[in-house]
């Protein structure tokens, strides 16, 4: 007479196959959270360079070739996370004069700590200006 069931060995291989598959999920559940957090992270810091960008194409103050630099306030995202700028002068006219058009670049680098690695982007912005007589560098003649 058969029975029905299973085996000591039969049951100790089902749960050992098994055991494997709940720690393979487990695993890609971690590495999906980690994944999930760095993007956030990274999200904010786009967000945040956005908006300082816009900052500082407005801004018709901002010194020329002067690095200029601040931090965010943390208690949006709760990340450390700051910035550094520089505006320079990206294309003149080949002969310039006063009241025509230059293109002046902002080169803007967001950072931020995400765990204990300091990372990093850079965002460019470009915007035209009316050169001014003292934005004209002088002529200097051959003796």
């Amino acid at each position: 007479m058969g029975r029905r069931g299973f085996t000591l060995l039969e049951m100790v291989v089902a749960t050992t196959i098994m055991a494997i598959a709940v720690v393979g999920l487990l695993s890609a559940l971690s590495g999906s959270v980690r994944s999930a957090a760095r993007l956030r992270d990274y999200d904010h810091a786009v967000q945040l360079a956005q908006l300082r960008m816009n900052d500082l194409l407005l801004d018709e103050g901002l010194p020329r070739n002067v690095e200029v630099a601040g931090a965010f306030d943390a208690g949006a995202g709760g990340v450390e996370s700051g910035w550094r700028a520089r505006l320079t002068a990206f294309e003149m006219p080949p002969v310039p004069a006063p009241g025509q058009m230059a293109l002046d670049r902002i080169e803007l680098e967001v950072w931020w700590i995400h765990g204990a690695q300091r990372r990093s982007f850079n965002l460019d912005g470009y915007r035209r200006r009316v050169l001014k007589p003292e934005d004209i560098p002088p002529v200097v003649t051959p003796q």
